[in-house]
């Protein structure tokens, strides 16, 4: 989601200096189920463009038709849409339609958080009413300090409260740059991780070659810096050099990220271990226990596009805590 909201002020901002009004769409409740669920938001300009989605492409046109008023009188709205009425929806999702005019203190205020990957809220207060109500409207709150994203927005006891985080932006780091690296650093940018690249000073590669790569880093092992990497970080080890493999495992010792997957088949994941015991006997045994080899889910990938999805896969399902199964064979709520 923070993803999702980074792109919508920086489209804001652009929108802006062709002097465009923008309207944010954004779904704050929800009755049954859906295609998308509450937080999902949508940006649009009175010359007719946007970017974003609040449903799977049932409900947009009718967000278009509602935010016409909006950009007339620059009052928040609240919009209903009955999915129980549409093939394939069986719930009503409750779309809060507001002016988008997060000042400059707060676009900055923004950034300094993405760039120093803190947490952040969007707060949405609003009532399950269709039409204008007074005080209906969205805040982002960054350091305890509040940033109203139009004049409307207010605290009001008589109003409903939706609230989201907003983590740092989830993280990729790929070492190694081999061509399966690039593949998955191309699959991983489309989802809207920020995906570093990390190679032997010797690679000869640049940036350009790993289509979808925020950064190419090419540091010694013996200065890598760790810090960096925080709960919101994916780091596969996929150099194709066994040597390589473990003088970057004795340089990571210690780290702890979300998710640290080694290429390769399970014997090579084994001797890789046996390697980093021997030269470092008192590495933390969390440190050896999370790392996942053979990375990927078994979809019967081939190629070095298809390995890449079952890698991204692998992430997701152990960043949410999910054992993968087939969804026709789930019990409950497709997206529970």
């Amino acid at each position: 989601m923070t993803q999702e909201f980074k792109i919508i002020v920086e489209t804001a901002q652009k929108w802006k200096k062709q002097g465009l009004k923008t309207v944010l769409a954004s779904v704050v409740d929800l009755e049954g189920s859906s295609y998308r669920r509450p937080g999902v938001r949508m940006l649009l300009a009175d010359n007719g463009q946007s970017i974003g989605a609040v449903s799977g492409g049932c409900v947009e046109k009718d967000v278009l038709n509602q935010s016409r008023s909006i950009f007339e009188d620059g009052k928040s709205k609240m919009m209903l849409y009955d999915g129980r009425l549409r093939l394939g929806c069986e719930g009503v999702i409750y779309i809060l339609i507001e002016p988008f005019e997060l000042s400059d203190q707060g676009i900055k205020a923004f950034e300094k958080s993405i760039e120093l990957r803190t947490p952040m809220k969007l707060i949405s207060n609003y009532k399950k009413e269709f039409g204008i109500v007074e005080g209906m409207g969205s805040s982002l709150i960054i350091d305890k300090e509040r940033y109203a994203l139009n004049q409307n927005a207010t605290e009001s006891s008589n109003l409903s409260v939706f609230e989201q985080q907003l983590d740092p932006l989830f993280q990729l780091l790929i070492i190694g740059a081999e061509h399966d690296a690039v593949q998955l650093s191309n699959t991983a940018s489309n989802l809207g991780w920020e995906v570093t690249v990390m190679a032997a000073p010797d690679e000869q590669k640049s940036i350009e070659y790993f289509k979808g790569a925020t950064r190419l880093i090419t540091p010694l092992f013996d200065s890598i810096d760790t810090s960096v990497i925080d709960r919101q970080t994916a780091v596969v080890l996929m150099t194709h050099s066994f040597n390589k493999d473990v003088q970057y495992l004795m340089a990571l010792e210690g780290v702890l990220p979300a998710y640290f997957g080694v290429l390769g088949p399970k014997h090579r994941k084994e001797r890789l271990l046996q390697q980093l015991l021997e030269f470092k006997p008192e590495v933390d045994i969390e440190f050896v226990d999370q790392l996942r080899g053979p990375v990927g889910i078994d979809i019967g990938a081939e190629s070095a596009v298809e390995i890449s999805i079952s890698i991204i896969a692998e992430i997701l399902s152990v960043v949410r805590d999910k054992n993968p199964i087939l969804l026709k064979d789930k019990e409950g709520t497709i997206h529970g």
